[in-house]
């Protein structure tokens, strides 16, 4: 996946050094840049990955001239709404329901078959056929529908794979997805995912980017919107691995946002943050973080630190619990569409990377993320229930982020979030260190040997006493009890060792995108 991430970048950094070695000074003449967009434009008229081809075009050209704002003679601009670029439908293979359920998923698993053979097709057959009928069942009174229909491709990320669908009768439909592992080099099916809210989970925005070799990019998307509305385009786009689309798609929405209303942006909700400064705008569901010039007290990290553990973010196993992160640079808003307590800070004490430029704001970097409820808000808002439920998840969170070989650093409650599903993600990554580069140890019998002389106890960078979290979270008395009892573990360096012995044999842990109680008997 890293690779992948890291090869966009190599290439279009080859066509600007191949640029200059064809052109030389020649290479920023604006007469040569425009005929070369219409001639560009000729060439992929038509192209089955247009907006890929036109985005690819963009970021030489940003890359090459270094373009603050959006140049409109180089570039290639869609933000009015326009029809996306023609293309062939997403490639789908159907399957009439004329036989009975297990019948017709048997025939869609050998259409489907792997390289290496199925543990038990039939069993499989069956076992997604009765989960297929149940759901059918309760959505439309009877375990009938007209067609299953799925994706060509097979989507593959971690040890998973998944073919992505959906049941239709008449003109409704459930999304479906089927996911697959190969324990013992056989593959079995192992949850059947028949809803919007667990198959949006499986395409979430805190979730690494699939493998899947799409044919038809905007088809695709086009087929993913039908199952997943609420999802932006720009999120799906990202989730198929095209990031840079997935940049622009968020990009051209914010301009048709910031085009569209009158809002300002302004502090997001929560605790102001002693490294970044993060902003949004009421009615756009992404938050804004710039780098301060000087960090609060006790931050000891730098600014090239903080960008590169934004970064890692972006090449790490997200697992469900990490915030997707999109670096930006060179950005330019309105003066007036900014609250001024906002500017005013922005210009006092992030002036390394904001700057007015008369009547426009200059953002020189920034990262964006989607918008969640900070935890420590939520608990204060929500009912007993919820919100014993919500810091059970915080603990779940820390036990992911853990086999995934992730340490938040902070773990105050103001560093997470709650999502719509009410899932616990970190999105606060300017602490964020890897499990195997900590020291995980117990608090000494004798508080004297923190004191000093020859018993006295050092506490270097990287050490970490899990026993001290509950005091250091802060939490109310009986929901830090309820903490402690459903997550003892989290509280003893051993469970903490243990997972870094097995991170540093090379182990890769289990960790599936939906619950345990939707895998299926075999599973």
């Amino acid at each position: 996946m890293v690779e992948r991430l890291a090869l966009y970048r190599r290439v279009v950094g080859q066509v600007v050094e191949a640029l200059g070695e064809e052109f030389g000074a020649r290479r920023l003449d604006a007469a040569l840049w425009r005929a070369t967009k219409v001639e560009y434009a000729v060439l992929i008229a038509g192209h089955i990955e247009l907006e890929l081809a036109e985005t690819f075009y963009n970021s030489v050209t940003r890359k090459l001239f270094a373009t603050v704002g959006v140049d409109r003679e180089r570039e290639f601009v869609a933000t009015d709404g326009a029809a996306p670029p023609a293309a062939t439908a997403a490639p789908v293979r159907t399957y009439p329901g004329l036989h009975a359920t297990p019948t017709v998923v048997r025939e869609l698993l050998d259409d489907h078959a792997f390289g290496i053979p199925w543990a038990d097709a039939a069993g499989d057959a069956r076992a997604i056929a009765a989960t297929i009928d149940r759901a059918t069942t309760a959505a439309w009174g009877a375990p009938t529908f007209d067609f299953l229909e799925t994706l060509d491709p097979v989507f593959y990320r971690n040890k998973g794979a998944y073919l992505v669908g959906r049941v239709v009768r008449g003109d409704a439909a459930l999304p479906m997805v089927i996911a697959f592992l190969n324990p013992g080099s056989r593959v079995r099916a192992d949850a059947v995912l028949l809803s919007e809210a667990e198959v949006s989970i499986v395409f979430s925005f805190t979730r690494s980017y699939f493998h899947v070799d799409v044919e038809s990019p905007s088809g695709t998307i086009r087929y993913l919107r039908q199952l997943l509305p609420r999802k932006p385009v720009a999120e799906l786009y990202n989730s198929l691995g095209f990031d840079k689309q997935g940049k622009t798609e968020l990009y051209r929405d914010l301009v048709r946002h910031v085009e569209g209303t009158s809002e300002r942006f302004a502090a997001a909700p929560g605790e102001r943050g002693l490294v970044m400064i993060v902003f949004t705008l009421p009615g756009f569901d992404v938050v804004f973080k710039v780098i301060r010039d000087r960090f609060g007290p006790g931050k000891t990290v730098t600014r090239e630190e903080v960008r590169q553990k934004y970064r890692l973010v972006a090449e790490h196993d997200r697992a469900g619990r990490l915030v997707d992160v999109q670096e930006f640079e060179h950005l330019v808003f309105p003066r007036d569409r900014f609250e001024p307590e906002l500017l005013a800070e922005l210009l006092g004490e992030a002036a390394q990377e904001v700057r007015l430029q008369g009547e426009q704001v200059v953002v020189g970097r920034l990262f964006t993320e989607r918008r969640v409820t900070p935890l420590n808000l939520y608990l204060r808002d929500a009912e007993p229930g919820a919100a014993e439920a919500a810091v059970l998840d915080y603990g779940a969170a820390l036990r992911d982020l853990a086999v995934t070989n992730i340490f938040p650093g902070d773990l105050l409650i103001k560093n997470f979030g709650v999502t719509r599903h009410g899932r616990v993600v970190f999105y606060d990554y300017d602490e964020l260190s890897t499990v195997t580069e900590c020291a995980f140890r117990s608090l000494p019998d004798d508080d004297d040997a923190w004191g000093g002389g020859e018993a006295s106890v050092y506490a270097g960078p990287r050490d970490i006493f899990p026993e001290e979290l509950l005091r250091f979270l802060g939490l109310p008395r009986p929901l830090a009890a309820r903490f402690a009892q459903a997550h003892a573990e989290l509280l003893d360096p051993a469970f903490w060792n243990r997972v870094k012995r097995r991170l540093a044999a090379g182990e890769i842990l289990d960790l599936f995108p939906y619950p345990a109680e939707s895998r299926l008997p075999s599973g």
